[in-house]
């Protein structure tokens, strides 16, 4: 352990939630839900303001719509996420070369290694600047924690949320872990606290009391003998830099049960090219192809298949997710399909049979399909644009916004930017509005110019609305 409290944890409010909330002027300070907004659609983060209605991160979006049924609904914007989250691990590593992001939101820092603190107070002030720093940086609040390890600087950082900064002094570790739930420490999860807590331990404190002995007869010798540590406060576990990535996977959830054998098929098939545009994107490639398929009854089956060198090839990973499907009974319906690649490497071999390694025969890869002919008896259906709540747009006229919802042919958008000091206003569209397209996240904080661009009639560009004021949009 050290002897001053040089690690430090951030953590971002409510990350996603409060991103859409800086971007969408009407939704500041009120309930915001960010997730899958299907019937099978999963909470990925809540506003606080909607934390107040008992709403959490991986609750079932129906349920958290009866509990607070008039709280804005919103898609997730990865691409505004992942930029924020760069500008903030941009300032971590501008402390320290040891930055260890746990997720977008999420990350250690070694300070000490960075040479910015050497005790409680020059701590303290790196990490004051810091979060002054994100919030003018990306108008983001975030909670850090300062402490000699890294399970207590996350401790602390949980203690500061939201908008706030805890330091653990050294000494004062053991009476502040005491009175916690043994949940609270890392390995410890549902199951493991059950145990536990059917053995009449429950808290950090009662873990210390009971010895290792005792743990290690209820958990195990390695577990046991970790808990009982870190509920004296031990935690050797240094931060590193390189999180070295064990595979790469996409999955999707359906809306409702996917019987037809062919649509699962080509289901796969367009997961295998998103995983390799993925494994592709990172620069790596792979060598074992997994497939993940839920069924309806909620069983879930993988099958893996590895073959014989390393690959990016997104027809050898096709061919192996559908000859993995081959092998799973799929008849009374899916609701969750998912491919991914495994043993990674940073080289790519050219595999011309991609088979296993258990001495089957190779397969060659399949043919190039025919060409369709030209003249089709059913013509395709139009494409129609699919909206999504909380989705980018640009008008022609009326420049920059956001989905609020569509349905019935029909598209409302709010017209607002971050800049803007009031919420916009609101207009409907048909959903194939020529005029309206798809758009890109603004940045949530204005620019050093004197000018916002933003698009306008006819690909004009005019300056951003002044602070307080509004143009007109008609009525």
């Amino acid at each position: 352990m050290r002897r001053a409290p040089t690690v430090l944890h951030l953590d971002m409010d409510a990350f996603f939630a409060a991103a859409e909330q800086a971007a969408k002027p009407s939704l500041r300070g009120k309930a915001v839900v960010v997730g899958g907004l299907g019937p099978r659609g999963v909470v990925s983060t809540a506003s606080y303001e909607a934390r107040a209605f008992g709403v959490h991160s991986a609750m079932p979006t129906a349920q958290a719509r009866r509990l607070a049924p008039n709280a804005a609904y919103l898609f997730p914007r990865f691409t505004l996420y992942r930029s924020v989250s760069e500008q903030v691990m941009e300032l971590l590593g501008a402390l320290s070369p040891l930055v260890e992001p746990l997720s977008l939101d999420e990350a250690f820092v070694d300070l000490e290694a960075g040479g910015v603190a050497h005790d409680a107070v020059t701590a303290r002030a790196v990490g004051e600047k810091l979060r002054a720093d994100i919030r003018a940086r990306t108008g983001l609040t975030g909670s850090v924690g300062l402490a000699a390890s890294k399970m207590l600087a996350k401790i602390g950082s949980e203690r500061a949320k939201p908008d706030g900064l805890v330091l653990i002094e050294p000494g004062t570790e053991r009476a502040l872990l005491a009175p916690l739930s043994v949940r609270v420490l890392p390995g410890v999860g549902p199951a493991t606290g059950d145990h536990l807590r059917r053995a009449g331990i429950g808290t950090i404190g009662e873990i210390a009391e009971a010895g290792e002995d005792e743990l290690v007869r209820l958990l195990g010798k390695a577990h046991g003998a970790g808990v009982y540590a870190m509920s004296l406060a031990h935690d050797e576990r240094p931060v590193v830099a390189e999180r070295e990535g064990k595979s790469v996977s996409v999955e999707d959830t359906y809306d409702l049960d996917i019987h037809d054998r062919v649509r699962v098929r080509a289901e796969v098939a367009a997961l295998a090219d998103r995983c390799v545009g993925r494994l592709r994107a990172s620069g790596r490639s792979g060598r074992t192809v997994v497939l993940k398929v839920r069924r309806y009854d909620f069983s879930t089956l993988t099958r893996s298949e590895t073959l014989r060198a390393p690959t990016d090839d997104p027809a050898v990973v096709r061919e192996a997710a559908a000859r993995l499907l081959e092998l799973v009974d799929t008849t009374g319906g899916v609701r969750l399909l998912g491919v991914g690649v495994s043993g990674l490497a940073d080289f790519t071999q050219e595999v011309l049979f991609a088979r296993t390694t258990a001495g089957e025969e190779p397969l060659a890869r399949a043919p190039e399909p025919l060409p369709v002919p030209a003249a089709s008896p059913v013509p395709p259906p139009p494409s129609v644009p699919q909206w999504r709540p909380g989705q980018d747009v640009v008008h022609e006229e009326h420049g920059a916004g956001w989905v609020q919802g569509s349905g019935l042919g029909r598209v409302t958008v709010r017209f607002e930017t971050p800049y803007d000091a009031r919420p916009g206003r609101v207009r409907t569209f048909a959903v194939d509005d020529p005029d309206l397209s798809a758009g890109e996240p603004l940045p949530l904080v204005r620019g050093t110019g004197d000018e916002e661009v933003r698009p306008g009639a006819a690909g004009a560009w005019w300056p951003a609305v002044p602070e307080g004021g509004r143009e007109s949009t008609g009525a």
